[in-house]
């Protein structure tokens, strides 16, 4: 029996194997996701005060749909001889979605970065969240004032004094002008302090130093700086982009037998954008890679991607948020207004789960121009 191969059990690994699912219909074809986690991690929802609820059990949307899940790591792809190694054991394929995910750039030679907590990982937020547990008025530094960090720091603020750090001279350089102001100013709400052009460079018990020597109390040290692709994109492509993923044409196609979705997919979002390692690109992604990995084994014409429009929900704590459209992220909604389409945002990104006629409806929805968003 043909096989389909899925790595990774994210947004885009999950959505792979509902795509191949719907690919496959009827036809005598296998489709096993590879991961080692129980749990689809919500990771958009990480900084939220409890990051176990940000979490759906694999099997409920896996079961339904006739995808079996190896519970492994993969720690080889050999694309010669179209096999995987996922916890000592060989799983031969047929054709292979790479949807391996990213991770946080850990940094290098800091002094004290085991002490640093980040919020990467359901792990990770766990480990924050039972640190400062029953906390009040604590002291907590976050390194990085992009959109994880901006998310972190305004959150942490609930509850301590918070003092966000950048390299760069303004606060989320990359997400443009556009809602600079709107964040400058829930920060100032929120009084959240800020130290920019600099960054951190060590990491005591209860202090952290500045590059100008500074010192700081610091409960707890929070680093957002940074994403790279799985180092498993390497075993696919030698040409890398400068996040580690792997070039892909409009069917998602790396090589011959190999698809690549998600984080670890260098595809074009239009002529002059290439997709962000975000979940709104990952769900796409996946489902059009999967999708297209169980058609070319089924002779079923494969599909583009097509994805929606490019949106930025950024939470602000308790100055709301702040909701954008295009590439040059125009401010449609901020504040309370703001707020009420994150948490709509948020509750739409739950995959359904226990119903598979539900679960291929969703697979088979790639773009998607929600209502909700305002134009």
């Amino acid at each position: 029996m043909a096989h389909v191969v899925i790595i990774g059990g994210g947004f885009a690994g999950a959505w792979g194997a509902a795509g191949a699912a719907l690919a496959r219909g009827d036809a005598n074809l296998r489709v096993t996701l590879i991961a080692p986690n129980e749990h689809l991690v919500l990771r958009p929802r990480l900084y939220e005060p409890e990051p176990d609820l940000a979490t759906v059990e694999l099997r409920r949307i896996l079961e339904p749909i006739g995808v079996e899940h190896l519970r492994a790591t993969v720690s080889t792809i050999d694309t010669g001889n179209r096999v995987v190694v996922a916890g000592g054991e060989q799983v031969r394929y047929d054709r292979l979605v790479l949807a391996a995910g990213s991770k946080l750039v850990a940094p290098q030679g800091l002094p004290g970065a085991e002490r640093l907590f980040d919020i990467d990982t359901l792990d990770g937020a766990r480990r924050l969240t039972e640190h400062l547990r029953g906390r009040e008025g604590y002291s907590a530094v976050v390194v990085g004032a992009g959109f994880v960090g901006l998310e972190a720091a305004t959150a942490l603020a609930a509850r301590g004094r918070v003092l966000l750090v950048d390299r760069s001279e303004v606060v989320g350089h990359q997400l443009g002008p556009g809602p600079r102001e709107h964040i400058e100013a829930a920060l100032d709400t929120l009084g959240v302090e800020r130290r920019l052009g600099t960054t951190v460079t060590r990491v005591g018990d209860g202090y952290a130093v500045l590059g100008d020597g500074t010192t700081v109390e610091a409960d707890a040290v929070v680093w957002s700086v940074g994403m790279r692709a799985s180092e498993l994109t390497r075993q696919v492509s030698g040409r890398l982009d400068l996040l580690g993923r792997v070039p892909v044409d409009r069917w998602l196609r790396a090589l011959p037998e190999v698809f690549v979705a998600g984080d670890t997919a260098a595809a074009a979002f239009d002529a002059e954008h290439t997709v962000m390692q975000a979940c709104q690109h990952a769900t796409p992604l996946g489902k059009v890679a999967g999708y297209n990995a169980a058609a070319d084994l089924l002779g079923v014409p494969l599909r583009e991607f097509t994805p929606g429009p490019y949106v930025t929900c950024l939470d602000l704590g308790g100055a709301g948020a702040i909701f954008t459209r295009g590439w040059d992220r125009r401010v449609m909604a901020s504040g309370v207004d703001g707020a009420a389409v994150k948490k709509r945002i948020n509750q739409h990104i739950h995959p359904p789960v226990d119903d598979a006629a539900k679960i291929l409806a969703a697979a088979d929805r790639v773009y998607i121009d929600l209502p909700f968003f305002p134009r």
